[in-house]
């Protein structure tokens, strides 16, 4: 959205212009040499960002806030037969440890549901 005198630029705008730039570049990392291997790192991102505002007669109030995540979870090094993905295991391991959880828990759902 491009700004005019009639149509400011907002804080949103703003947030929306500096996450659309960070693109692939926060997932993967710009290739590293290990040790005579070049190796690509690789990591889970995410980004949330929230506003609100609030007009009760005459009185305004307005709030936002954002944030984000990025958990390393391994790299793609060369390999014999192409690029391999070799994982950050204790990473992966934090990552799956609530998905398990929230699966686990929706499984023993859907079993006591048919055992009605």
């Amino acid at each position: 959205m491009t700004p005019t005198p009639a149509n400011p630029p907002t804080t949103v705008d703003h947030l929306a212009d500096s996450v659309s730039k960070l693109g692939i570049g926060t997932a993967y990392g710009e290739p590293i040499d290990i040790g005579g291997t070049k190796v690509t790192p690789v990591a889970l991102t995410w980004f949330g960002f929230g506003a609100g505002s609030e007009n009760d007669e005459g009185e305004s109030s307005a709030g936002g806030g954002g944030g984000g995540a990025s958990i390393p979870i391994g790299v793609y090094q060369p390999g014999p037969d192409g690029p391999a993905f070799k994982p950050n295991l204790i990473a992966l391991l934090a990552v799956s440890i609530p998905v398990l959880w929230v699966g686990g828990r929706a499984f023993t759902s859907i079993i006591k549901a048919l055992k009605k």
